[in-house]
């Protein structure tokens, strides 16, 4: 029900934004506005505002929105309206009507971002795990548990690391613009105030997943190598280990934290060998009230997600070392504005990719997944729903922006044609590119809804 009803606010809410973003410049530039609606179909609720002509309306489907403006190419105008009718207006007011919405979408993702900042936002610190074996971060010298205080791209001045969160987001955009980063290492840990540099540019990455950040090494914030809860039965329960137990050492291998444990655990057994054998028994150390224990344990196979790995049927690791992040009102409005920019350029070079190839298909997501985030970020907090919402939010506004024929980045292609010809695309023209664009947005969505259905099945 939570899903449901998170994925319904959602759409009403981007739509909405979306749709008054065209009614509010259209009533600025003196056009008539005849309807306004948030969704298709048999209106549920209409209501008029005192001394406005504009019916306001809730449709059944509220998959899209619509703001119907006066207009002679749809019906006949009365020659004392034509003046507030659509398209005898001048390119400049028409272009504008049309750009507001996906603007209005990017606003309210620049503002939702500014609250969360206002806000103040509870992120693990920026301290590292320790890194995957053979990955630019062991090769850089990183060995775990280094506080990471600055960072800067090749040719940037410094900027100071206010989270893992922050950290993450400059590894995605290096990786995916193929720029190294500096780190800089805080105080209060080994090599304090020295510089890392991550070579990211050899990655070569054509999209931000899981194995990018396994190339790059840098998996997860650092956290304490601790047994949680313990499933009775379990391989970790068997082994006789207990909730609390700290494990230093693996057979030969020191375990650094939490993510390193889980990671030695998952690769305990070659994958070749995976295919129903049995995983030999491990020598583990453990610190358990103080004292050291050495147990035996045998990781036992499980099938996730269709792939044989080794689990111990118990919760590894601990929350990770918390910081509070909050700007103040004009840096919070300064990096709300920056985070929507570097997220619709994301976004605009993640869309190239995939047309060119160099990118999964996989990426597009639809209405299912987003229905699917939506519930899951509104039972995490308001925060994490903030967020989802300010993604999606430029998401459409870069989509919208997108110059097919159906879109609001279509129409602003028609006009760019008329601004410099001096004439408008004909009909003929006009019906061939319509055409065109509404079969390559089906084919977007039929992928897109396949994506979802596979996630979902998968």
């Amino acid at each position: 029900m939570l899903t449901l009803v998170s994925f319904v606010v959602t759409l009403g809410i981007l739509i909405a934004v979306h749709e008054y973003g065209h009614y509010r410049v259209a009533v600025a530039c003196g056009i008539k506005v005849l309807k306004f609606s948030i969704g298709f179909g048999k209106p549920i609720y209409s209501w008029k505002l005192k001394n406005k002509s504009t019916e306001f309306s809730i449709g059944m489907l509220p998959l899209g929105g619509y703001v119907k403006m006066l207009d002679e190419r749809e019906a006949p105008v009365d020659p004392g309206e034509r003046h507030l009718a659509f398209n005898t207006q001048p390119l400049k007011s028409r272009a504008a009507v049309v750009a507001a919405g996906p603007a209005a979408n990017l606003l309210l993702a620049m503002l939702l971002y500014a609250i969360l900042n206002w806000s103040g936002l509870q992120e693990p610190k920026a301290i590292l795990a320790g890194p995957v074996a053979g990955s630019l971060a062991e090769k850089a010298g990183l060995r775990g548990q280094e506080t990471v205080a600055q960072a800067a791209f090749e040719g940037d001045e410094l900027q100071d690391v206010r989270s893992f969160e922050d950290l993450r987001w400059r590894l995605t955009q290096g990786a995916l613009d193929g720029r190294d980063l500096t780190l800089v290492l805080g105080a209060g840990t080994a090599g304090a105030g020295q510089t890392v540099r991550l070579p990211l540019s050899s990655l070569g990455a054509p999209e931000a997943d899981a194995q990018l950040f396994r190339k790059i090494g840098i998996l997860g914030p650092w956290t304490r190598p601790v047994i949680g809860d313990v499933m009775p039965g379990g391989a970790a329960a068997k082994s006789g280990l207990h909730a609390g137990d700290v494990v230093v050492r693996i057979g030969d291998t020191a375990i650094v934290d939490g993510q390193h444990l889980r990671e030695t655990i998952r690769t305990s057994v070659p994958a070749s060998s995976a295919g129903g054998a049995a995983v030999a028994p491990q020598n583990w150390q453990v610190v358990r009230a103080g004292q050291t224990l050495a147990l035996q344990v045998t990781p036992e196979l499980k099938t996730v997600n269709g792939t044989v790995v080794p689990r111990i049927d118990a919760y590894v690791g601990t929350t990770p070392e918390l910081v509070t992040v909050r700007y103040g009102f004009v840096d919070g409005l300064w990096q709300g504005a920056a985070r929507t920019w570097q997220v619709s350029a994301l976004t605009l070079r993640m869309m190239g990719k995939m047309l060119t190839g160099q990118a999964s298909l996989k990426n597009l997501s639809g209405p299912l997944t987003i229905a699917d985030y939506a519930g899951k970020s509104a039972s995490l907090g308001w925060s994490y729903y903030l967020t989802f919402l300010a993604l999606i939010s430029v998401s459409l506004g870069v989509l919208n922006l997108l110059p097919l024929p159906v879109l609001d980045g279509g129409h602003l292609m028609y006009y760019l044609w008329e601004g410099i010809t001096g004439r408008g695309v004909s009909d003929a023209w006009m019906d061939r590119l319509q055409r065109g664009g509404v079969a390559i947005l089906l084919g977007m969505m039929c992928v897109a809804l396949f994506n979802d259905v596979t996630r979902l099945l998968g």
